[in-house]
């Protein structure tokens, strides 16, 4: 069995919003950093063709690039993990992630064997306009129940995170707001 790397605190998502320009922004992540692949809605054929660019791209900045997927699905496309709700046992050590909104998904993820929780949305986001917001009270009570490491999603940026003060919250990730920052040195 392989010893684990440390778990990201930087992690990127990418959806068909982004098509492709989410390539060029992994070239501006710091190594060590994360990459949660989505693109639900895109075919799969293409699905896979820029999965593979960014797997390239990933193994030379030495980013976690992590499916979303079944773990199954995760170890055929040879993904670091997989991203999902439900995740079943793998036969292979894995990064498994899970997005949660609520202590109920935070506790499913967590018997389900989750690694690592996307809890969303913080802020107000552009990829779920109205969507009701955990807000920063309601993200520290979480993560403090969550039992999990608690990675901080929806209207994120690096002052955002920076001013959370809990300690259960061990990273960030952003859509849009990774995609056209500027190199960041620091996770």
């Amino acid at each position: 069995m392989r010893k684990r790397q440390p778990l990201p605190t930087l992690w990127m998502m990418s959806d068909e919003r982004m098509g492709d320009a989410f390539l060029p922004a992994l070239a501006r992540l710091p190594k060590g950093a994360g990459l949660i692949f989505r693109h639900y809605a895109t075919p799969p054929a293409e699905r896979r063709v820029l999965f593979e660019a960014a797997r390239v791209l990933c193994r030379r900045r030495r980013i976690s690039l992590i499916l979303a997927g079944t773990p199954k699905q995760s170890m055929a496309w040879r993904a670091d993990g997989a991203h999902g709700r439900g995740q079943s046992a793998s036969t292979r050590p894995m990064i498994r992630t899970a997005p949660v909104h609520n202590a109920k998904e935070c506790l499913r993820a967590q018997l389900a064997g989750a690694d690592l929780l996307f809890l969303s949305p913080v802020c107000p986001t552009r990829s779920h306009p109205g969507a009701r917001t955990v807000g920063r009270r309601g993200l520290a009570a979480l993560a403090q129940s969550a039992k999990l490491p608690v990675i901080a999603l929806g209207g994120m940026t690096p002052a955002r995170f920076k001013s959370l003060k809990s300690p259960h919250i061990v990273g960030w990730a952003a859509i849009d707001g990774l995609l056209h920052a500027p190199k960041r040195t620091d996770g």
